[in-house]
């Protein structure tokens, strides 16, 4: 139980003592900074059951607490009762605490749920790019944060790996690339098919150009370029099971899958399930027949169906082409029943740009309208866009930033500045890497996802790495200088009741104490920010300290173990909120 939880219990208790009324649900706050105390109940909604004003509930609730010397003090400031907590509140459960490495997750969640994270979903004709970053650390970091939370949690993404998009690059692969592969040429997989996407677009425009020239509208040559429709047989045969496209999709889709996998690596996020869009594109046409004999759907005479949405303020949407073929709709409509069907889970939480906002508002209503009752359950975790200033980075495409492009100079970066301030000089070349890596990532990382996810970023790379600020490194170099500490005296236990607790120990104790809630709340809201910005504050509050406080240097023995197994517990927590965050703290920096 947290130390919030534990003063609501006490609250409650008292209430329940002083009029004979127990309240379902307490709001306790943390006291706001111009006032004494460090929780506070809101006393508005007691007064319909209790009949007296909020001031006077105030002060009698105070009384009595003071009475049982459950508190130090108490003040009233209109509906809001802020208490002052003596130091064996705090210090109760600190000693078994301070040794527990999972202290703040949720252990034994009565209310657990098995959760399915779907997330990076990329295209397989190209390699990951920036977006597909965000989409990723959003996804892997909400998944640590709900199994932190007390859950059971899945990581999914289904690959894109069918349809015209692939099939440009296997056909620009076959016309201009002379045979080569990721081993003769030295290229990441990915890239290199990546490359012939836009080696097929080049030769397309070159073509368009030729029949506008000739007569055509913009419009027709786009559809009558040959190479276009050499792609779009290509794609006809695929699906028809032509042995030698499918063996060269294959081939060409492995280079890919090995190229995400490095990729995956360097950013450290995983996935327990993989499905591919060519096993699932069939999926859904099922539904339609059923949702067609609920009259949930209906049929234009040209044979495609629809669902009419413009009840609920939406629009008519396609759910089946006149030809008998799905759309995407169909695809998603398919891919969450069997979820559903097949999967132990009971929550699904989409990561996906905010531009498909309609898309999934859409997905949801139709499952809802089908009868599906999971579909109340359903979750689209809808992100902004991220932008670098401009000029820098782009990509050899010119038009997106490459992931590892942008990772590989994360760790230029982080190499230069530590070069500049001289933090690494007494580390080994090996060491020097390992370590700018790990600051190069954790400034990616923590850069992204401090923002709130629905705002859009502007990324700077440099700004990023400033060891100073709200940023990844710095938060880093607070948990090794913790871990300095530690090496010159291992913490010992001490005696409670010779602790006096200034106010900067009282509110490092109490942000620590509130992890738990942060937790919950970051899994409610699907937002890591909140988990950045809760780390941030700890590291803030525990400098300050540390300026203002000696650890090792003061003559009370018992003081300083008390001093260094707070610190420890900093450094835990500091260690466990970046782990949600998917980054690494370095012992030494």
């Amino acid at each position: 139980m947290n130390l919030k939880q534990q003063t609501a219990e006490i609250l409650s208790q008292t209430i329940t003592e002083l009029y004979n009324y127990s309240p379902e649900r307490l709001e306790i706050q943390n006291t706001r900074k111009e006032f004494e105390g460090e929780y506070t109940l809101v006393t508005f909604p007691l007064i319909k059951e209790l009949k007296k004003s909020p001031e006077q509930i105030g002060q009698e609730i105070g009384n009595a607490l003071l009475e049982k010397k459950q508190i130090l003090a108490f003040n009233v400031v209109k509906g809001f009762l802020n208490l002052k907590f003596p130091d064996e509140f705090w210090l109760k459960n600190f000693q078994e605490d301070a040794q527990n490495k999972d202290f703040g997750f949720i252990k034994n969640n009565p209310n657990a749920q098995s959760v399915m994270v779907e997330y990076s979903s990329p295209n397989t004709n190209k390699p990951i790019h920036l977006g597909h970053i965000r989409n990723n650390l959003l996804g892997y970091s909400v998944a640590q944060i709900f199994k932190a939370a007390g859950n059971k949690v899945q990581k999914i993404q289904i690959i894109n790996d069918r349809g015209i998009h692939i099939c440009k690059s296997m056909l620009a692969w076959e016309k201009f690339g002379n045979g080569e592969t990721p081993e003769s040429t030295g290229m990441k997989g990915d890239h290199l098919v990546g490359k012939y996407y836009v080696e097929f677009d080049k030769h397309y425009r070159e073509e368009i150009k030729e029949l506008v020239a000739e007569g055509q509208s913009e419009e027709d040559a786009k559809k009558n370029a040959p190479l276009f429709l050499e792609a779009q047989e290509m794609l006809r045969q695929w699906e028809a099971g032509d042995e030698h496209v499918r063996e060269l999709w294959a081939k060409m889709n492995g280079w890919v899958y090995a190229g995400f996998g490095e990729t995956y690596t360097r950013l450290g996020v995983d996935f327990d399930h993989y499905q591919y869009e060519s096993n699932t594109y069939l999926l859904g046409k099922d539904l339609i027949q059923k949702g067609l004999d609920a009259g949930v759907f209906y049929q234009k005479e040209d044979g495609s169906v629809w669902i009419d949405l413009t009840g609920e303020g939406l629009d008519e949407k396609l759910v089946l082409r006149s030809d008998g073929t799905s759309v995407y709709m169909t695809q998603d409509l398919g891919t969450a029943v069997e979820r559903f069907e097949t999967m132990d889970i009971d929550k699904l939480i989409y990561v996906v740009g905010n531009e498909q906002d309609y898309h999934f508002k859409v997905l949801f209503l139709i499952l809802k309208k089908l009868g599906y009752k999971w579909a109340d359950t359903l979750e689209h975790l809808s992100y902004g866009m991220v932008n670098l200033p401009d000029g820098k980075m782009k990509s050899r495409e010119g038009t997106v930033v490459d992931a590892d492009e942008l990772m590989e100079s994360m760790f230029q970066t982080a190499k230069e500045i530590s070069s500049e301030l001289g933090k690494l000089d007494d580390y080994s070349d090996d060491k020097k890497n390992e370590l700018y890596e790990i600051i190069g990532m954790g400034a990616l990382k923590y850069y992204i996802l401090k923002v709130d996810p629905k705002k859009g970023i502007l990324f700077n790379p440099k700004e990023s790495v400033d060891f100073n600020g709200n940023t990844g490194p710095f938060i880093q170099y607070t948990y090794a200088r913790i871990q300095s500490i530690l090496r010159k005296q291992e913490p010992a236990t001490f005696n409670l009741n010779e602790i006096q607790l200034n106010e900067a120990e009282i509110e490092i104790l109490r942000h620590l104490y509130n992890l738990e809630e942060t937790i919950q709340k970051a899994a409610e809201d699907l937002s890591p920010a909140l988990i950045a910005n809760y780390v941030y504050d700890l590291v803030k509050l525990f400098n300050s300290f540390y300026q203002n406080n000696p650890i090792l240097k003061n003559e009370n023995e018992n003081l300083t173990n008390f001093r260094l197994q707070l610190s420890k517990l900093v450094s835990i927590v500091i260690m466990n909120a970046l782990d949600l965050l998917g980054i690494q703290a370095p012992e030494k920096m």
